[in-house]
């Protein structure tokens, strides 16, 4: 429950009601025409590049980054540094290997790039069940987080149905947003997004370091002693341990979220609205510094979350430390009945709901693209669907891809579902980084290669996730009480992520030597057959 009054929760409603309202008129009076698909898909590649760089930051960013790696900064320290770094970067290695390919290859969906050279009814089946798999668990734990952390919001934890409530509604909205503002209306949702997410964040920053003399040195010293760890604090462990397992355990968790958050279907299609390979490339330049400027805000708000709140506290409120930033917020207000404390903390709660609806509206409207465009206008159709009709098909696949996603963060909705998100990482380095690095660079790879990278690698991931340490078999699992578990990780990169290009390999190579077999083969029975014209000419 929040300290604050009825004044300060109306004030919220009402910041939440006037972003709903304006964010909607502005993808209604955005969203394309009924029959054009250019415009649904890139929104007719309009975007200047500072744009279309703010609109690919707002979707890389996600309530995850803002509130989850907030949560593990305060909480765990050191391994939180990493996590946002690794963050970072991701976007890095996206801007200099594979925007600009990308750029080049794609035209609306991954489907699409990976089609370009392997057409086929296979691939694009095989490419939308890889983006609904990567797309779907992060929609449920956006939406299951949505639910619990506007309840705690609004200070409305304990009422019957008010996490349901919740979840309905942020999920009813991103429907709308996905299926009438297309690329170019959630384009502008996030672009609002992100202005609000960093200027919120580098007053909160500022603050953060005013209390402090501008000091990082004495925020670090109130960091360790606010989070009860003292010099443990920075060093490497509080999250995943320290034993030579844990250790290897958070390296692959690393090297999973490099590989992989940048590669994620919603992440990718962005690329697709720039004009150019120029445009792409200033894009990318945008995007990545203001999420490197965000991710070093998060550092300084997970550390003062650390020094000013105490883990105690925040833990108390929610043993993930979802709700840090917002917790900070009432902290750094002062009297909760003053004007200042009233317009941070109701600041802070529309960033986060506003982060929240943006970020579900970008992966629902990728899912649904790859529904109505791979599966349904070339898998089904063959390529020969109306435009009007494939429109049409994607409203309706937004509708349910929509309604999927909130009927399973209803039924989650009091686990920690966490590990969806790692799950969901973890298939877009296992399967979509392997499948687009060897589409794009790769001469000698095959549709059985990019069908044995795509699903194999995808369901590396998904088994070892299941049979993993952070499904069963710990304290802090999602089924605490059970044990199936026999993969000693909390993160499968390790393995799947080799898993998924040792496949594309081996299927290439394998299919590589079936043509040369099928080649001599036929080259014998020509040989035997002219021989056999030739002694009957005789």
């Amino acid at each position: 429950m929040t300290d604050f009054g009825s004044g300060t929760q109306a004030t919220v409603l009402v910041l939440f009601t006037t972003l709903v309202t304006i964010t909607l008129l502005m993808c209604v009076m955005a969203g394309p025409d009924r029959d054009d698909l250019t415009n649904f898909y890139t929104g007719y590649l309009s975007l200047t590049p500072f744009k279309n760089g703010l609109a690919i930051a707002g979707d890389y960013i996600s309530a995850a980054t803002v509130l989850s790696t907030t949560g593990i900064i305060a909480l765990a320290g050191y391994d939180g540094y990493v996590l946002a770094v690794s963050t970072a970067l991701s976007l890095v290695l996206l801007m200099f290997l594979l925007a600009e390919p990308l750029r080049n290859a794609g035209r609306f969906t991954m489907g699409d790039v990976l089609a370009r050279n392997m057409p086929g009814r296979a691939v694009r089946i095989a490419a939308c069940v890889v983006t609904l798999s990567a797309t779907v668990p992060f929609l449920v734990v956006q939406l299951s987080g949505a639910g619990s952390l506007l309840t705690f919001i609004l200070g409305i934890p304990h009422w019957a149905g008010a996490r349901t409530a919740s979840i309905v509604i942020v999920g009813s909205l991103m429907i709308i947003y996905a299926a009438l503002g297309g690329m170019r209306g959630t384009a502008l949702l996030q672009m609002i997004k992100i202005v609000i997410l960093l200027g919120t964040s580098v007053v909160v920053a500022a603050l953060v370091l005013n209390r402090f003399d501008w000091s990082p040195g004495e925020v670090l010293r109130a960091a360790q002693h606010g989070s009860g760890t003292g010099p443990a604090f920075l060093q490497q462990g509080l999250q995943l341990g320290t034993s030579a397992g844990d250790r290897l355990d958070f390296i692959g968790l690393q090297i999973t979220v490099v590989l992989g958050v940048a590669c994620l279907p919603h992440i990718t299609m962005r690329l697709y609205s720039a004009k150019d390979v120029p445009a792409v490339r200033r894009s990318m330049s945008w995007a990545v510094g203001t999420v490197t400027t965000f991710c070093l805000l998060v550092i300084v708000m997970g550390t003062g979350a650390a020094a000013l709140v105490g883990s105690r506290y925040i833990t108390a409120a929610d043993p993930q430390g979802r709700t840090s930033v917002l917790m900070l917020s009432q902290v750094l207000g002062g009297d909760p009945a003053s004007a200042g404390a009233t317009i941070l903390y109701s600041a802070m709660a529309g960033m986060v709901f506003i982060t929240l609806l943006s970020s579900v509206a970008g992966m629902t409207l990728a899912a649904a693209s790859s529904l109505a465009h791979d599966l349904f206008a070339h898998a089904a159709r063959r390529g020969q669907a109306e435009p009007r009709t494939e429109m049409t098909v994607a409203a309706g696949t937004s509708v349910a891809v929509g309604t999927v996603a909130i009927g399973l963060a209803t039924l989650v909705q009091h686990w920690d579902v966490g590990v969806l998100t790692t799950l969901a990482i973890c298939i877009g380095a296992s399967a979509v980084a392997p499948a687009l690095t060897y589409s794009l660079f790769w001469r000698g790879f095959t549709r059985t290669g990019l069908l044995a990278t795509l699903y194999g690698g995808a369901a590396c991931a998904l088994v070892l996730m299941v049979f993993s340490k952070a499904v069963s078999g710990t304290p802090s699992a999602v089924f605490p009480d059970a044990d199936f578990h026999w993969f000693p990780m909390q993160s499968t990169g390790l393995v799947s992520i080799p898993f998924g290009y040792l496949a594309g390999w081996l299927g290439s190579r394998l299919d590589h030597r079936r043509r040369a077999a099928d080649s001599r083969e036929s080259r014998q029975l020509y040989e035997e057959s002219e021989a056999r014209l030739l002694a009957a000419a005789e």
